[in-house]
């Protein structure tokens, strides 16, 4: 238990420190702001309490909007996410159920389940998180534009980074 902590910790100050010192200084276009920090709350153990979830998604979206000076928005979206999540996972159950220590990753579940389940939670973050940046539905087309780019840019970077994280159980 103290070693599953211990790689939280570090996982939550490295996905941090990559969005602030990488992802967040790259300019693409202003439709495409990736966010792979929130990689965090999704392969947070899933056999975890659903209170641990949320204080932890509070403090990573508290910590990323401390340095990026954004006032509260990725703290809500993060914690809506994570208060989302346990639904999201009874939905697309796999076959086989969710066994203790089974992690939510694409090495123990598969690449279909993941995409599925990643997409739902990063489509719906980055919902809440431009709707709450604009506050208003005039530029609609620009706000949803954004939120598509950004998603399928930042699902792509959550792949990549399970190959790296996780390998694959021979």
């Amino acid at each position: 238990m103290n070693r599953l902590i211990l790689i939280n910790i570090v996982r939550f100050l490295l996905l941090v420190l990559i969005q602030e010192l990488l992802l967040d200084r790259i300019q693409v276009s202003i439709y495409v702001n990736p966010f792979l920090y929130i990689l965090f709350i999704l392969v947070f153990p899933f056999e975890a309490p659903k209170w641990l979830l949320l204080v932890s998604a509070f403090l990573l979206g508290l910590t990323v909007d401390l340095f990026s000076n954004t006032l509260g928005l990725n703290t809500i979206a993060c914690v809506f996410i994570a208060w989302c999540r346990p639904g999201v996972l009874a939905v697309i159950a796999p076959r086989q159920e969710y066994a203790p220590g089974m992690r939510l990753s694409i090495a123990d579940l598969g690449f279909k389940w993941f995409i599925s389940y990643a997409a739902i939670l990063i489509v719906i973050h980055h919902t809440i998180l431009f709707f709450l940046e604009v506050f208003s539905f005039t530029d609609l087309t620009i706000t949803l534009s954004k939120i598509v780019l950004s998603s399928i840019v930042t699902l792509f970077l959550c792949i990549i980074s399970q190959y790296i994280m996780f390998r694959e159980k021979k």
